[in-house]
């Protein structure tokens, strides 16, 4: 049974929390944690008589239960409240990012990470506009400097990116970095060939080739994360709009995204 089925059989369950304020208010309140009645007043603006009704319909579907007068989420009410989450916020890091979504080729991310879009509500976009030309690429080269440890998928190659990821490398800092075909046949070119050469003896340095293009560049740091996609088409990389985060829900995101190229099966490491 696929989701429209789904909804059109239990579509009312699923309406009734989405149109109801104050059950989804509840849901959203109490999955953050536990909360007595008077906060849940509090937190939705409400009265006890307004919430009294709404909290014996979560309890009569087993989706929140009491404990020394509190409010607490069932196992089956974290699943639903965590899901109405989500559902939230995605829809409103799409809404509040969208000009960027919808110029850019999305098909670069993988189907999984999409799915966690919403990690990235907070992060900001940044331009190349005016007097601020080369913004987003000094900004990627000062994440570079500042790092603790570097994760990072490359479609681009520059001897600037080149010259920070040397220097850091030798300055002892972790550093691993997955690139595609075409970027690895210009890596055998000359000047990165012999940049590459005088970091073959470093352990804490690793470039590895992905047996696929990748229509992404991606850096993550200790405590950041630049995101930068091809235009629409595919065809081109956008090197002068990118979207950048310290928050830790999109560092991690970012780390998941690292991790879920390196894992493929047809990775290799570039020799």
């Amino acid at each position: 049974m696929n989701g429209l089925e789904i909804y059109k059989k239990r579509g009312d369950d699923v309406q009734a929390i989405y149109r109801s304020r104050l059950l989804t208010e509840i849901l959203l309140s109490l999955n953050e944690e536990s909360r007595k009645l008077s906060q849940l007043r509090e937190v939705t603006g409400s009265t006890s008589q307004a919430l009294i009704p709404k909290l014996r319909k979560l309890e009569a579907d087993h989706l929140i239960e009491t404990k020394e007068h509190k409010y607490f989420l069932t196992s089956a009410g974290k699943i639903v409240a965590s899901g109405v989450a989500d559902s939230f916020v995605t829809f409103w890091t799409i809404n509040k990012f969208k000009h960027f979504w919808l110029k850019h080729y999305l098909e670069g991310i993988p189907s999984p990470l999409l799915k966690e879009i919403g990690c990235l509500y907070e992060s900001e976009i940044l331009k190349d506009k005016g007097m601020k030309i080369l913004n987003v690429y000094n900004n990627q080269l000062k994440m570079i400097k500042e790092a603790d440890h570097i994760y990072g998928i490359s479609s681009v190659v520059t001897e600037g990116y080149a010259d920070a990821i040397s220097e850091r490398v030798k300055e002892g800092i972790s550093i691993e970095l997955i690139v595609p075909f075409h970027v690895a046949e210009e890596l055998k070119q000359s000047p990165y060939v012999e940049k590459l050469a005088a970091l073959k003896s470093y352990k804490n340095f690793k470039l590895m080739l992905m047996n696929e293009d990748i229509k992404v560049g991606l850096i993550v740091t200790d405590t950041r994360l630049a995101l930068s996609l091809y235009k629409k088409e595919g065809v081109e990389y956008d090197i002068s709009t990118g979207l950048f985060s310290s928050d830790s829900k999109a560092v991690e995101w970012g780390e998941r995204f690292f991790w879920y190229c390196k894992g493929k099966a047809d990775f290799t490491k570039f020799q």
